[in-house]
């Protein structure tokens, strides 16, 4: 029981560590058509920001200000991408592509010639490092930070849609741009915000998965953007709630699979991966369940010997 309960809470926080770096790609992706291979790199840069200003304070006033650090460091290396190089790229999904993967791996060759290939341990304070009991188990204390922040992030971004000018026109102008421009609004400014604000997502993700793994490395963007994708794909793009659920769904299976199927957690994922994918029905068709009912169902043809 303590076995389950635990791989259940980590799950949790692995899921929500997932959706704080898929709730981003996704406002980029969902609201701008923006497939954005960059958003990785947005984290390795935060992460070390905040890395060394947690150890330049330290304890949990670093922390905090490491937090505030590696977002603001998200947002302004966002904004400035978008405005530099996405801004001329819209509607250009090829363009788009090369321009973020080759952001996507020269970031990360930067860092690494800067402070190296080593991973470096993630200053944890103190009151982080330990373990709470629940129902027998010993679950580490960030579990539930992540999984708060996560949720914190999720009513934020539901108020920024629904209740704010900006989200309303970032809405309508994926609608119909021409048109929202011709009423006199701004939207590449609103643009410009949501690619800020993925960025930010990015940042705070980058310093809670520090929290999270206890250490950074140059490429450990890249590799959780992987799983990003894969969240960001299961969740679709109806609403960031189906995105919060498939990273939960995500990291319960993942962490469920490296324990009781010998560390194939990622296979599993892969495997959950190419199970949505495949059974979602495609434009202008049913389920894979409606099809087989219809073929089964149709009249069938005689040949033209006259055997069914």
């Amino acid at each position: 029981m303590d076995t389950l309960v635990l791989l259940t809470l980590t799950g949790l926080g692995l899921g929500a560590l997932y959706f704080l770096i898929a709730s981003g790609l996704a406002l980029i992706f969902g609201l701008m058509d923006v497939l954005n291979f960059a958003h990785g790199a947005f984290l390795t840069v935060s992460v070390y920001t905040a890395w060394r200003t947690a150890e330049t304070v330290g304890g949990m006033p670093g922390l905090l200000l490491a937090a505030v650090v590696g977002t603001l460091t998200g947002l302004l290396l966002a904004a400035v991408v978008e405005l530099v190089l996405i801004r001329r790229l819209y509607g250009r999904v090829k363009e788009q592509i090369l321009v973020t993967v080759g952001l996507s791996l020269a970031v990360p060759a930067l860092v690494q010639t800067v402070w190296g290939a080593d991973a470096r341990p993630f200053p944890v304070p103190d009151a982080l490092s330990g373990t709470v009991g629940v129902l027998g188990a010993r679950v580490p204390v960030n579990r539930f930070l992540l999984v708060a922040v996560a949720l914190l992030v999720l009513a934020g971004i539901h108020l920024f849609l629904s209740r704010t000018r900006y989200g309303l026109i970032v809405r309508a102008g994926v609608e119909d741009r021409a048109m929202v421009t011709a009423l006199g609004i701004d939207v590449t400014r609103a643009f410009t915000l949501v690619f800020a604000l993925g960025g930010a997502l990015a940042g705070l993700a980058g310093v809670l998965g520090g929290l999270y793994f206890g250490s950074l490395s140059p490429h450990q963007g890249t590799s959780l953007l992987v799983f990003a994708f894969v969240v960001v794909i299961i969740g679709g793009l109806v609403s960031i709630t189906s995105v919060a659920l498939s990273a939960l769904t995500v990291g319960l299976v993942q962490q469920y699979a490296n324990y009781y199927a010998g560390g194939y957690g990622d296979l599993a994922v892969v495997v959950l991966l190419a199970a949505v994918v495949l059974s979602r029905p495609a434009a202008g068709t049913g389920s894979p369940l409606t099809r087989l009912r219809r073929a089964l169902t149709a009249p069938r043809t005689r040949s033209a010997g006259g055997t069914a």
